[in-house]
């Protein structure tokens, strides 16, 4: 299986009131092609942070320091400001957690998607344009989507927000999508209808998906492969059913533990001692 992506001791930090904050420390990672890999740990673990670090798309106290990030086999942080902007959109897509924040209320969700094909196939026709954003509505399953195109985010719902998003990152059929956690917020309905739409995508569309999230039982239903985070490292990674069967670092046996399961007997739930570094 080809690598699609890999870190190289990726390191990212952050400038606080508090000093320098090591937030993504010496990451590797390697993401095979065609295959779905779940990135899992707490709140705080660096999940978020090590993505927007492989995309370049740091807040503005954040820096890579060091390492490499190989997509295909050119360094994304050799890349100038315009080739990566060519990259990201076009070949790889981002899916966030809260729809509404990375939605622009002020846009149509026709308008928003139309961008997309502006920008990076340089399509100018009204009509052309119009076409193309009905068709990735469609896409991701969204009903009388001609009708709904000149609609603005707030008229909505979450889960159909979080359709448009993915519209948008799907429009130029990215070879490696990021979704960090893109049911974030929603209920476990919807969450099962995005996920059994991402699946589809994936499978129609070939790509890669790296699925960021803190909930076991989604990554197991819908991920090939599971990279654990503590503290901005990668501290176990593996096929998914080998880490969740047999996990080795002691980490990730205390995540299992902590997880609540349908059939086990009333009991108080396993916790982890301690509280993760800042």
């Amino acid at each position: 299986m080809s690598i699609i992506l890999e870190a190289r001791e990726l390191t990212t930090q952050l400038v606080t009131r508090s000093g320098l904050v090591t937030a993504v420390d010496h990451v590797n990672l390697r993401i095979e092609e065609g295959r779905a890999l779940a990135l899992v740990g707490e709140s705080g673990s660096g999940k978020s942070m090590t993505c927007a670090s492989l995309l370049r798309v740091l807040p503005p106290n954040g820096r890579v320091v060091g390492g490499q990030v190989l997509f295909k086999g050119e360094d994304l942080l050799a890349m100038t400001p315009r080739a990566l902007r060519a990259v990201r959109g076009r070949r790889i897509g981002m899916v966030l957690q809260d729809a509404m924040t990375s939605l622009n209320p002020l846009m149509t969700v026709g308008d928003q998607i139309a961008e997309v094909f502006r920008y990076h196939h340089g399509i100018r026709d009204r009509a052309e344009l119009r076409r193309r954003a009905i068709e990735a509505l469609e896409a991701v399953q969204i009903p009388a989507a001609a009708q709904r195109l000149d609609s603005y985010p707030f008229q909505f719902s979450g889960g159909m927000r979080q359709r448009v998003s993915i519209a948008i990152n799907i429009a130029c059929s990215p070879e490696l999508l990021f979704c960090d956690e893109p049911t974030t917020a929603l209920d476990v309905t919807v969450q099962l209808q995005i996920l059994n739409l991402l699946r589809d995508l994936q499978r129609e569309r070939r790509m890669t998906i790296v699925f960021v999230t803190h909930d076991l039982r989604l990554a197991s239903q819908f991920c090939d492969d599971v990279a654990i985070m503590y503290a901005g490292r990668i501290v176990e990674r593996g096929p998914i059913g080998e880490v969740f069967h047999r996990p080795v670092h002691p980490y990730t046996e205390g995540l299992l533990r902590a997880a609540p399961s349908l059939g086990a007997p009333r009991e108080r739930l396993s916790t982890i001692p301690g509280t993760p570094p800042s």
